[in-house]
């Protein structure tokens, strides 16, 4: 399936947007088109763009304030009644504070309710360490009957929202703070559990998920100028996992990078490091937060220093493709 990027991902004219305002978007185009879809917040309204479907829909909104395991125990129950709760919060807090309770009340009795985590990742920028999420993506993707998203953009975040209003299972949403490019355009296509080949290549596989992918783009552009011919996977679902888009990609290159604004244990490099485990041991590079934490600073400060910048990716895939030989399958 080709994926139409938007012409502009590789000048200085790409449109910025933070992801969390598609999802405040897709939310109030999901609850105008099912009235049974729910919304309920933790006091951060405006700061996680639910403050749209609380305006078009004030008797559907439920402030729970600064409470976050009754957010998703209220949501739950919601659940239970037939409503299609959808609950929000920074990461920190939900599922950083609450996750026993999603766990209990949501995963366990395979509740839909669709829990949303905003201002994830370092790129949360100046509100330090205490407020970068970098493990909810373990956290989420170990849980039973837990759908795990990542949009890659606002454009697609707007798309995932609507498609998980409907899919009827538990579903984390990852969104970042800050704003980051548009590389997708409306006619690009998003189906929950579907990985895209964004740029083809040979030399090695960059599998990217979240905001990260535009800097993979970036990343593969430079090394073109190299003569290395990286192929760009985006993997805005991480649960459940397209193996057979990846698997054929890595048959192709025999090499692997991943690259998230997470912590790399457990996240989404330890997903791709089981899957090559388990079915096509293949050399993995993984980067991203390495067991630390973030530190204070501007967010693209802070993606410069931690290496998940595209100049800096480019130069981390060069190094590993000249250190590591190109595996074939039946070594």
């Amino acid at each position: 399936m080709s994926y139409p990027l938007n012409p502009d991902i590789y000048n200085g004219d790409v449109k910025l947007e933070p992801i969390r305002a598609g999802f405040g978007r897709g939310l109030k185009a999901a609850g105008e088109a099912n009235e049974s879809i729910v919304a309920l917040c933790a006091d951060l309204t405006d700061s996680t763009q639910m403050s749209l479907f609380k305006a078009a829909f004030p008797k559907r909104f439920v402030e729970i304030g600064v409470a976050e395991q009754n957010l998703v125990t209220v949501a739950s129950g919601m659940a239970r009644a037939g409503k299609i709760p959808f609950t929000s919060s920074y990461a920190a807090f939900s599922p950083g504070r609450n996750w026993e309770q999603i766990r209990t009340t949501i995963a366990l009795n395979d509740m839909p309710v669709k829990i949303i985590g905003s201002h994830a990742g370092i790129s949360v920028g100046p509100d330090g360490a205490t407020h970068q999420m970098l493990e909810d993506i373990a956290l989420m993707r170990v849980l039973p009957n837990m759908v795990v998203i990542a949009p890659g953009d606002s454009i697609e975040a707007e798309k995932a929202t609507k498609a998980i209003a409907e899919n009827g299972k538990p579903t984390y949403m990852r969104l970042a703070r800050d704003k980051t490019p548009i590389f997708s355009t409306d006619e690009s296509p998003f189906e929950i559990g579907k990985a895209y080949v964004l740029y083809e290549g040979h030399d090695v596989t960059l599998l990217g998920t979240g905001a990260l992918t535009a800097q993979l783009l970036l990343a593969a552009a430079l090394l073109k100028q190299m003569d290395i011919h990286a192929e760009v996977i985006h993997v805005p679902t991480i649960k459940p996992l397209d193996e057979e888009t990846i698997l054929k990609s890595v048959r192709k290159t025999g090499r692997v990078m991943t690259v998230e604004e997470a912590q790399i244990a457990g996240g989404f490099g330890g997903t791709i490091a089981e899957l090559l485990g388990d079915k096509l041991p293949t050399p993995l590079r993984r980067i991203g937060m390495l067991d630390r934490f973030g530190e204070s600073g501007e967010p693209a400060e802070l993606m410069t220093y931690f290496k998940l910048d595209g100049v800096s990716i480019a130069e981390q895939a060069k190094q590993f493709i000249s250190d590591v030989p190109r595996y074939h399958q039946g070594f």
